[in-house]
């Protein structure tokens, strides 16, 4: 007999183990910059694998052959890129099997139980995934256009290691969301014409968030972008200033603090309750508050006059 949604909320399996470990990872990791300095010993390699583009110049001296493993920051596009080829066929496979009935490809059905899927009746699970793969989908799309038309990268660069853990990571966050998937063998268990039937509440609230971390993020990324372009849109020089509007007011990174906000709405869109996509957002809260603080120390190295009321990532607070 299938097991209920219930059974599985205390299952570690593969996925939430993974996510569980990222997010330990990056909170140690956040932890150890916030020890003051000379307390703990500077692995400069260490500290090359934690930061990219301009955070590189806030951390200790890079040995020499940390420069062969850099590959250009603009290679952020690829994530998306991934994404967008990935995430979509994951969504019109689930597509194809909420409205046509047609079942996974044996390949993706073995894979998803190779990472802890179970077979279960869930509810509103069915929509919720649906829902959530489509936001994951709209998210790549826009982040990808932005990284043509309104990002104006320099020459800062990440270690190859970071490059490949992004692409692998999309991946996965992929896999994440089909693996909640309610399912009977190799087909979703609700048909088609049942699904707007599960339509609840958390749905329309996740996807008004969706949209307004959507947009607060898009505004910070047109910001940073216009920094170095004139008033004609013309990108005259590739240095760093300090930006100004929208949730930059209160923090140094709010692009990172609209990242944990979509990732949230994205928890509220699976109804508060499921385990394994809380840990993604744990690890997506942890990730992003790293990024962000030694973003924050690049600032305040770099300008005397930096606002000093700004917060690094929570505003008010962190």
């Amino acid at each position: 007999m299938a097991p209920q949604v219930g059974d599985e909320l205390l299952i570690l399996n593969p996925l939430r183990a993974v996510w569980l470990t990222l997010a330990a990872a990056f909170l140690l990791t956040l932890l150890l910059q916030l020890v003051p300095p000379g307390l703990l010993p500077s692995c400069a390699l260490f500290q090359d694998l934690i930061r990219y583009g301009k955070t590189k110049h806030g951390g200790p001296p890079r040995p020499a052959i940390c420069g062969a493993f850099d590959v250009p920051k603009r290679y952020f596009s690829h994530f998306y890129i991934i994404s967008v080829l990935w995430n979509g066929f994951l969504l019109w496979s689930l597509a194809r099997s909420l409205f046509l009935g047609v079942a996974f490809p044996n390949w993706l059905h073995v894979l998803l139980r190779l990472l802890g899927a179970a077979q279960f009746q869930g509810g509103e699970l069915a929509l919720s995934a649906f829902l959530v793969l489509v936001f994951l989908w709209l998210h790549s799309v826009r982040r990808l256009l932005e990284c043509f038309y309104v990002s104006v990268f320099s020459d800062a660069v990440i270690h190859v290691v970071q490059y490949c853990f992004g692409l692998v990571y999309y991946v996965l966050v992929g896999l994440t969301v089909l693996s909640q998937v309610p399912m009977d063998g190799q087909h979703v268990s609700v048909t088609g014409k049942r699904l707007l039937m599960q339509t609840r509440w958390f749905h329309i609230l996740g996807m008004m968030m969706f949209i307004w971390s959507s947009v607060h993020q898009y505004k910070c990324h047109v910001i940073l972008g216009n920094l170095r372009k004139n008033k004609a849109g013309v990108v005259i020089h590739c240095n760093h200033r300090i930006p100004f509007g929208d949730w930059f007011e209160h923090v140094s990174s709010p692009n990172y603090l609209a990242e944990l906000m979509i990732y949230i709405s994205m928890a509220v869109t699976f109804g508060f309750h499921n385990l394994t996509w809380w840990l993604v957002v744990t690890y997506v809260f942890f990730s992003q508050a790293l990024s962000a603080f030694l973003s924050h120390k690049f600032y305040r190295s770099k300008f005397v006059s930096y606002p000093k009321h700004r917060k690094a990532f929570l505003p008010f607070l962190f």
